[in-house]
């Protein structure tokens, strides 16, 4: 008769309370069992082998059996609309009730019983753990100097670089700060960095507001766990220029107010909802919370237990590849699955690690994040979230000017075979006009494919350090000595004086640097050639990524502040962040008016002129360069910029500066489908078989942009051009 009432006993009516109850009384017994690692609250786990596809258990006992002897994992297993309230008991160690035999005491009970009378059910679960190498800095690569949440964060203490990741911008009601973890902040006024392009650059100073571990009783009053610390592990950082940051969280979106999760809203409906989150280490992630309350760890009579337990989703294939450099990411719950895009997404959770162990002389991470809920941590810090700074952009905002002229000078072809192999391989080159305003420029990762328009950037900024002095040429600044007067714009009216060695000469008559001596029209005449014995040795992949690559230059070239002495402002002047400013928050901001303003200039246009050789690429580029400072003085964009602030600025100057931008960018799109095209008749291109005319293979472009020997970097006193 008792045993027919356990089998039968219903746990559904379990509280949350009688869980809590129950974990804390056995909490002792728990921890003293050899392959016991952690505790949760949570619902029971069915593994999915035992379910039909209507989540109903199969009937066949032999195979049910059969897969029970399998060890059950996060994994291997899902909650069911059936599934009752447990003790989730995580182990390390997977054995069967037959090897218990000669130790009894060690199997974890399958019921836990309360003094009272109530009775609680357990769920074992085996964690399953993978070794992970901690990120290379190199990969934190990310496409704008405008900064949001999912960002890198980077401070250097004794020697070693602590890294992290942006949560999201939050004020105390006078000064605005970004939030992320207590590990990566340290102490107060501690330098703060994040990489932008490859470049380490400073954006503030450890605040002295934290919150490391707090009593659970404290947090959640009225349950227990008198002994137990909630860990929260969150930092603040005091940002220098709040016009440089956006409440947007890269990769997310806007963001809405938060989940206020506290004793009477949090219950086990959260076990098994759908997050979502951008890390500056693994990018997109996509989760769900399965386990509330992980107990994680014990120590000195204490327990530490995280608020939340994310797992990956609920029939989903792909691992949580949450990895270092993920800790302060922000957990979005993810309502808007497969809805409109331009839905706001409410806070969770912010995440503070993943739960590790230590395994001989290797350090293994489990496959899940630990976090705390957000509202935990705005009312112990006493801020609230900041949402309507610099807002207004696309999910994923970085290269609009770069991939635009990539992509459309794609369709600008009058060759036919070259129409077509360019325009199959428009997405490799950079993004359509749908991918820009969708917001599918994302963060890219050395270990992905880059589009080809941002390899320069994003790649050969951190692998060919040579290669900076290529995205630039000061035009109009003035040399001196026997160049008194003059600049290489001027100069170079004179088809003679396009040389690398008269370059050299005008540079050193400023005593510039060989490292900072702009070398943009010869990097474009160098890849020109490339493209052309491409052609003639028909390796159209090597065609296809030259191309792509070589629209990254002349797109730097019809950037006025690119091209200009006056890129950073003026010495003297309050005005460093207006190249930023105008290449991030105004191309970014207003991508859709770009796209319409540049299509419409574009609309009936089709390359109809001729260059041959290198030299003259490089002349067509210093066109450009004289028509853009026509255009869209450099001083004009400098000007537009000082005569406003705050938040109207991005408006009034594109406003001022718009229609003027669309222009220049279109150039840009002739110019480079000139040169594309050029090059492939110059090479012979009506020779290449159609067979060829296909979409290349990414990998087979990554090979060659990683290849150092492939379009090689050079200075430009290293270039023998002329």
């Amino acid at each position: 008769m008792t045993q027919h009432f356990l089998i039968n006993r219903d746990f559904h009516s379990a509280s949350f309370k009688d869980l809590l109850d129950a974990r804390d009384t056995y909490h002792i017994h728990l921890s003293h069992l050899d392959n016991v690692i952690a505790t949760a609250i949570g619902k029971y786990r069915i593994r999915t082998k035992e379910l039909d596809k209507d989540d109903n258990l199969i009937t066949d006992e032999a195979l049910t059996k059969s897969i029970k002897s399998e060890p059950k994992t996060l994994e291997n297993s899902k909650i069911t609309k059936w599934s009752w309230p447990c003790v989730l008991v995580f182990v390390n160690d997977w054995k069967s009730q037959d090897e218990f035999c000669d130790n009894p005491d060690q199997i974890v009970p399958k019921l836990l019983y309360l003094p009272d009378g109530r009775v609680v059910p357990t769920c074992v679960l085996l964690i399953e753990d993978k070794e992970i190498s901690p990120p290379q800095l190199n990969n934190f690569c990310f496409p704008s100097e405008l900064i949001g949440g999912g960002y890198p964060v980077i401070t250097e203490v004794q020697g070693d670089t602590h890294i992290g990741s942006v949560g999201c911008l939050v004020t105390d009601g006078d000064l605005i700060y970004a939030l992320t973890n207590k590990h990566v902040t340290g102490e107060k006024d501690r330098i703060v960095y994040s990489y932008f392009k490859g470049q380490k650059c400073k954006i503030g100073t450890s605040s002295d507001k934290i919150i490391g571990k707090k009593n659970f009783s404290e947090i959640y009053p009225d349950w227990p766990g008198t002994r137990t610390l909630c860990n929260l592990d969150v930092g603040l950082i005091k940002v220098d220029d709040v016009s440089q940051w956006t409440a947007q969280v890269f990769g997310i979106g806007e963001i809405d107010k938060p989940i206020n999760l506290k004793n009477d809203t949090i219950s086990l409906e959260l076990i098994g909802c759908p997050v979502k989150a951008f890390g500056a280490a693994a990018g997109s992630l996509k989760g769900e919370i399965q386990a509330l309350f992980y107990r994680y760890k014990s120590m000195g009579g204490y327990e530490y237990v995280a608020d939340l337990l994310i797992g990956q989703r609920n029939k989903s294939k792909k691992a949580l590849n949450t990895t270092h450099g993920d800790s302060g990411t922000l957990w979005f719950w993810d309502s808007a699955s497969g809805k409109k895009k331009d839905i706001k997404y409410r806070p969770i959770a912010i995440q503070w690690g993943g739960h590790r162990v230590i395994s001989g002389d290797s350090e293994k991470q489990f496959q899940f994040a630990l976090a705390a809920c957000i509202s935990n941590v705005c009312a112990q810090l006493d801020v609230e979230i900041v949402r309507g700074i610099n807002i207004g952009f696309n999910e994923y905002w970085g290269k609009t000017g770069h991939y635009k002229i990539a992509a459309k000078a794609c369709e600008l072809m009058s060759d036919d075979k070259l129409s077509k192999l360019m325009t199959m391989n428009m997405e490799r080159v950079g993004f359509s006009d749908e991918s820009i305003e969708n917001g599918d420029l994302k963060k890219i990762d050395n270990n992905e494919f880059v589009p080809l328009a941002d390899v320069p950037d994003l790649v050969w900024r951190n692998t060919r350090k040579k290669d900076s002095s290529n995205h630039f040429a000061d035009m109009d600044q003035e040399g001196k000595g026997d160049y008194n007067g003059k600049t290489l714009l001027e100069l170079c009216q004179n088809k003679t004086n396009l040389s690398s060695e008269i370059w050299n000469k005008f540079y050193e008559s400023l005593e510039i640097e060989s490292k900072d001596r702009g070398a943009l029209p010869f990097r474009v005449w160098q890849i020109y050639d490339e493209m052309v014995s491409a052609v003639k040795n028909s390796e159209v992949d090597k065609y296809v990524c030259a191309a792509g690559i070589l629209s990254h230059y002349v797109a730097d070239a019809c950037e006025p502040l690119h091209v200009s002495f006056l890129h950073h402002g003026r010495e003297g002047y309050d005005e460093k962040k207006v190249h930023s400013f105008y290449e991030s928050n105004i191309l970014d901001r207003k991508c859709t008016d770009i796209i319409a303003g540049v299509n419409e200039l574009l609309q009936d246009y089709k390359v109809d002129n001729k260059i041959n050789g290198g030299k003259e690429s490089a002349m067509l580029t210093i066109d450009l360069m004289r028509n853009t400072f026509k255009t869209l003085p450099p001083m004009e964009i400098i000007d537009a910029f000082n005569e406003k602030e705050g938040r109207a600025r991005t408006d009034y100057m594109w406003k001022k500066l718009g229609d003027k931008t669309n222009i220049v960018l279109s150039e840009g799109c002739k110019i480079l489908a000139v040169i594309w095209q050029s090059a492939w008749e110059e090479g012979n291109g009506d020779l290449i078989s159609e067979s060829k005319l296909t979409e290349i293979p990414k990998d087979r472009l990554k090979e060659l942009y990683m290849d150092r020997d492939f379009l090689e970097a050079k200075r430009l006193n290293e270039m023998e051009l002329s």
